[in-house]
């Protein structure tokens, strides 16, 4: 929690809203640095300025706080097949309140009947499931195919994990969406436990890295890929899915 930042806007009569309008970001921006998040320089040099202050009366040691350590990363897996299977399992078995997945397909996934079973057990319980799948049509779905070196596999993939993903689609409280969208990292949410799977350009998603995140504090990783999440699901179609998939 930044206490100089607050009383200093406190003193100046401004709010959060009056300083994200007055330097051109989002309220959600100016709620992290009141966190406790670091701006980067040019915004606290603004911020300084804004409220007719010096930088360190607000950042006492900003130099030293530039590099930020996250404890949020709660393990790293070198690639996505050294997620131990009861990972995943007691990933979407402890969520409570919400499940949310985006990727391009996650065949893996869709193949893994147990675990498909799990998610529409949750959805009956209560749990808001949100399942964003590719839009296989997409020119993106043939951008990925290249960079990948395997053409159309990848729209086959999605083509796929939808028709295995039938029975999930089908129940009541799973609400799934397609997009367009250039992914930089699969996403699967359970409530403040979340796995993320960057995509690296090149190779499957596969072969990269995954990061267990639980969320800790306010304006951190996760809230990060919370947001990103959102987004995509803001832009995407609602699925219709075909009674014959």
């Amino acid at each position: 929690m930044n206490d100089a930042l607050r009383r200093a806007l406190a003193n100046a009569r401004l709010r959060e809203l009056d300083v994200a309008a007055a330097l051109g970001v989002d309220p959600k921006t100016v709620q992290r640095w009141m966190a406790g998040r670091l701006p980067h320089p040019r915004h606290r040099w603004a911020v300084a300025d804004l409220l007719k202050l010096e930088e360190r009366a607000l950042w006492p040691d900003p130099d030293g706080l530039d590099v930020q350590v996250s404890h949020e990363i709660k393990v790293c897996y070198p690639h996505r097949s050294a997620v131990p299977r009861d990972e995943w399992r007691r990933l979407f078995a402890g969520a409570q309140r919400e499940i949310g997945i985006l990727v391009y397909a996650a065949l893996f996934l869709a193949e893994d009947v147990e675990l498909v079973r799990l998610l529409a057990d949750r959805a009956r319980v209560g749990v808001a499931v949100r399942l964003l799948l590719a839009d296989a049509n997409s020119p993106r779905m043939a951008e990925r195919g290249a960079e990948e070196g395997i053409g159309h596999a990848v729209a086959a993939r999605v083509h796929n994990a939808i028709a295995l993903f039938r029975p999930l689609l089908k129940t009541a409280g799973v609400e799934a969406r397609q997009h367009e969208t250039v992914l930089y990292n699969s996403i699967f949410r359970a409530d403040d436990d979340m796995l993320i799977n960057p995509q690296v350009h090149g190779i499957a998603a596969a072969y990269a890295p995954v990061l267990h995140l639980r969320r800790i504090e306010p304006g951190g990783m996760f809230a990060t890929y919370t947001d990103s999440f959102e987004r995509v699901w803001d832009g995407a179609v609602p699925m219709d899915v075909p009674a014959h998939v």
